[in-house]
């Protein structure tokens, strides 16, 4: 399989979710917030597949487009999550750090997509 930045990057930082999801819950006993923050998490490198396998470039853009409001979403979760005691700051910023990075990569890729969707036409 061909490499690809985005899909090899958003499968990363799901394992590194699996793995919080596991501290948190069981290191912390933490289950509502934790259980967010694991849907959220490996959801951007599922949305991230979908785009790949897209058949058209408005469905590539549509999926990474999920795959980008997962990542604010994940933002949200780990954010509360430290804000409330349950994530240690240095987990927090490496995870935090991880997402935003996601984040602007799916940023550009859609944008350069949509700006050669408009070129097509």
């Amino acid at each position: 399989m061909k490499d690809n930045l985005v899909r090899d990057k958003s499968y990363v930082f799901a394992s590194r979710i699996v793995k919080a999801y596991k501290y948190l819950t069981i290191e912390r006993r933490e289950f509502i917030l934790s259980k967010q923050l694991l849907r959220c998490g490996t959801s951007i490198g599922a949305n991230v597949e979908e785009a790949i396998a897209g058949v058209s470039r408005p469905d590539f853009v549509h999926k990474l487009t999920i795959s980008a409001k997962e990542c604010r979403e994940t933002s949200y979760w780990l954010r509360l999550l430290h804000d409330n005691e349950y994530l240690p700051t240095p987990l927090f910023d490496s995870l935090h750090d991880q997402n935003a990075e996601l984040l602007r990569i799916l940023t550009s890729i859609i944008l350069t997509a949509q700006k050669k969707s408009g070129k097509d036409e």
